[in-house]
């Protein structure tokens, strides 16, 4: 690990924008967004060989080969915010599964879960103001039925 304490905060800054164009280069990275969720979304089609859609298409992040839609989310539960709430989801019935990574505080993936849409359906939470819905990754949605624990398989993307 890098001995940061004597950068400045401009040098700092220019690290972190230079490791981001690296990982965009990389195919990592597809935007210039917070990288969790571009990493999750790297992750779950590295691992299964999944087509990502265009930034543009609304209410999922990717297709299988059986035609089947995933949205892809990820969460950083990071030691000043363990919080699993994921980012919102707009449209319950643009996908099929709902493919969830956390990773911890170095992005090492803590759990990851595919879990179908009657499940998230079920589990989530509507938001007025926001008009979304609001999902919480805990432990126990992976003791739902039909969720199917990725975890291993994510892990093994190099």
């Amino acid at each position: 690990m890098e001995n940061f304490q004597g950068k400045t905060t401009a040098d700092l800054l220019a690290m972190h924008a230079a490791i981001m164009e690296e990982l965009r280069i990389r195919n990592v990275l597809r935007s210039a967004n917070n990288p969790t969720g571009d990493l999750a979304e790297y992750l779950f089609c590295a691992a299964f060989g999944w087509q990502q859609a265009a930034n543009s298409v609304k209410g999922f992040d990717a297709t299988g080969g059986d035609g089947i839609r995933y949205q892809i989310k990820g969460r950083r539960i990071h030691q000043r915010n363990k919080s699993r709430q994921l980012s919102a989801i707009r449209d319950l019935n643009g996908f099929d599964i709902l493919a969830v990574v956390l990773f911890d505080d170095d992005y090492n993936i803590v759990r990851a879960a595919l879990i179908p849409a009657a499940a998230v359906t079920e589990k989530s939470v509507y938001i007025a103001h926001t008009n979304s819905y609001k999902f919480q990754a805990r432990d126990s949605i992976w003791d739902v039925a039909d969720v199917t624990d990725v975890t291993e398989r994510l892990r093994a993307v190099p």
